[in-house]
């Protein structure tokens, strides 16, 4: 029950919904009384030769009517009840999602997509079912077990009564016990059915991979291994949930057994007739549902209650990046003052940056070069925010990056990451995606500044062409500059290119790099690469190695002494000259 109480948040809001609902079951119950009532009277009639045509047009007649408005009160306590269920899962989804949209990497570096998928899917799923399914079966199975219990008593026999329910105990401690055992098990099934929706979200995603390398064999057995264990789980809870009904019957035969023998007794002894013996024994087959629908209420609670503590869980996750309450809404604009001493991922005690201190002018150009591992990106995610918990600090226009508003801080940004993401729509959408509103005049100069208008318009449908899944239709270096080009279109104060020009050939980067100049008067832009023509005409260029700063200064100052920098400006000169048939 104790789910019920966590929930309570929502049958508050609800009330109204569940009330009516609750009052129309609590009807259905009352009328579910009628029937066996009425048989035991055409019984007693038939006995003692009294029952007319007419009676008996009276009972049927009363007998319709009863199930004419049990019909229609069933019809809407369903809507009532298992419309608000459907609300709960809506909030909970809602909730969930705008939670992803607010953690940060490291959030995504300890979950699994497929996992956070099962946990919107599953688990909800299983707590819709106990806003709904649930509540259904408390109601219904307390009220017609309460009502009928009553009418045995009050109107048949109460000593009899009392007989026949003697099995009710035990009933109780068993399904009580079974709940507990089908609780832990329930949570071991559903984290087993994340792993596997995680494994399938994974290879699926990296099918090429996996075709590449001929792992098809290798794939699939993980799969069979992951599969069964779901499987496997999943029978343990089974093996739980198979116990209710069997114990259940069991307990309603030795109701049935008792009422009949000592009902037979009283038949004899004169303290109850015929009639009254048949409608004692077919208001005990109405209470063989409320026994059932008990165990079936222990089996969505139990499940609902696993699925809601996990949930829970991912609900409290912290958010490690957040507005400070002197937080000001203004877009940030100016220098970047840039001074981190040490820096190390959660979890871990290691700096992977250490000493990193510059300014960059606003409306400059800093290239950032450095071999894969220098820091590069985490100096990056630093600066958008995406990990905090340095020693240091990073000021743009003055101000300490903390102190703006999030939702205004990520305004200034336009950001190319290295592993870009194009989304499943057409290629207007994709470049489109911060800006909705924007006009084909600026998505198609945007397009024209990153160089891929030309590309785009050769595709069969133009700007209207579907990319699929991850843009699974184009090639890297047309992926690349259409992230760029979504970025150029909101014409940020702070543009940053990730290592996003690592799929353009040498000749389609020069475009880029010149139209960036063209039309980026003012603005900042920060580039990191491998390649160091795509940063040699920065107005500031970092070169990173272990986390440190060993080099800084414009190209002409970098080349012309002896350092990481030069070294590597000489050998791909050499590449490109080897390239080029010299």
């Amino acid at each position: 029950m104790k789910v019920f109480f966590e929930l309570a948040w929502f049958f508050k809001k609800e009330k109204k919904s569940y009330m009516i609902g609750i009052i129309l079951l609590l009807f259905v119950a009352l009328l579910q009384l009628i029937p066996p009532k009425i048989i035991g009277f055409v019984a007693d009639d038939i006995g003692s030769n009294r029952l007319t045509w007419g009676k008996m047009g009276i009972w049927v007649f009363a007998l319709i009517i009863t199930s004419l408005l049990m019909y229609i009160l069933r019809y809407y306590w369903r809507i009532y009840i298992f419309g608000s269920s459907v609300k709960l899962a809506r909030i909970l989804r809602s909730q969930l999602y705008e939670h992803f949209t607010k953690m940060p990497s490291s959030f995504y570096q300890r979950k699994r997509i497929g996992d956070l998928m099962a946990h919107a899917t599953n688990d909800i799923q299983a707590i819709q079912q106990t806003a709904g399914s649930g509540v259904l079966t408390a109601v219904d199975s307390l009220a017609t077990g309460g009502f009928v219990i009553i009418t045995m008593a009050a109107t048949i026999s109460w000593q009899l009564t009392l007989i026949s329910l003697l099995p009710l105990p035990l009933i109780a401690l068993l399904t009580n016990w079974y709940g507990t055992k089908l609780h832990a098990r329930f949570e071991k099934a559903q984290e087993a059915f994340s792993l596997l929706n995680g494994k399938t979200q994974e290879s699926i995603s990296g099918m090429k991979v996996i075709k590449t390398f001929g792992q098809e064999k290798e794939d699939i057995e993980a799969f069979k291994k992951q599969s069964t264990d779901v499987v496997e789980k999943n029978i343990a809870v089974a093996k739980i949930d198979a116990l209710y009904d069997p114990t259940i019957s069991a307990c309603v035969g030795i109701s049935f057994f008792l009422s009949i023998g000592f009902g037979a007794y009283y038949v004899v002894k004169g303290s109850i007739t015929i009639g009254e013996l048949i409608s004692f024994n077919t208001y005990l087959g109405l209470l063989i549902w409320p026994m059932l629908a008990f165990g079936w209420f222990f089996n969505i609670v139990e499940r609902g209650r696993a699925s809601y503590d996990r949930v829970k869980r991912l609900l409290e996750e912290k958010m490690e990046i957040a507005d400070s309450d002197v937080s000001i809404s203004l877009i940030p604009t100016g220098d970047i003052d840039y001074h981190v001493h040490s820096f190390c991922y959660p979890g871990k005690t290691d700096p992977v940056l250490r000493e990193i201190a510059f300014t960059l002018q606003q409306g400059k150009t800093l290239g950032i070069a450095g071999k894969t591992g220098s820091g590069k990106t985490t100096l990056i995610k630093l600066l958008i925010r995406e990990f905090e918990g340095y020693e240091g600090e990073v000021l743009i226009g003055g101000l300490p990056i903390q102190k703006y508003k999030l939702d205004e801080f990520r305004k200034a940004f336009g950001y190319v990451p290295q592993d870009h993401f194009l989304f499943s729509t057409t290629v207007r959408e994709n470049i489109a995606f911060a800006k909705v509103n924007a006009s084909d005049e600026d998505i198609i100069s945007a397009a024209k500044i990153a160089n891929i208008h030309e590309d785009i318009i050769e595709f069969a449908q133009g700007y209207e062409t579907v990319v699929g899944e991850r843009g699974v239709s184009l090639s890297g270096g047309q992926k690349q500059r259409i992230a760029i080009a979504r970025a150029l279109l909101l014409n940020p104060e702070i543009l940053i290119l990730d290592d996003s020009l690592s799929a353009v050939d040498a000749k389609t980067e020069e475009s880029i790099l010149q139209a960036l100049k063209q039309n980026r008067s003012g603005k900042t832009t920060i580039i990191t690469s491998h390649r160091l023509s795509a940063i040699q005409h920065a107005d500031l260029i970092l070169v990173l190695d272990e986390g440190k700063v060993i080099q800084s200064g414009t190209h002409e100052n970098l080349v012309s002494e002896q350092g990481w920098y030069r070294e590597m400006y000489l050998h791909q000169q050499l590449e490109s000259l080897v390239e080029d048939g010299g």
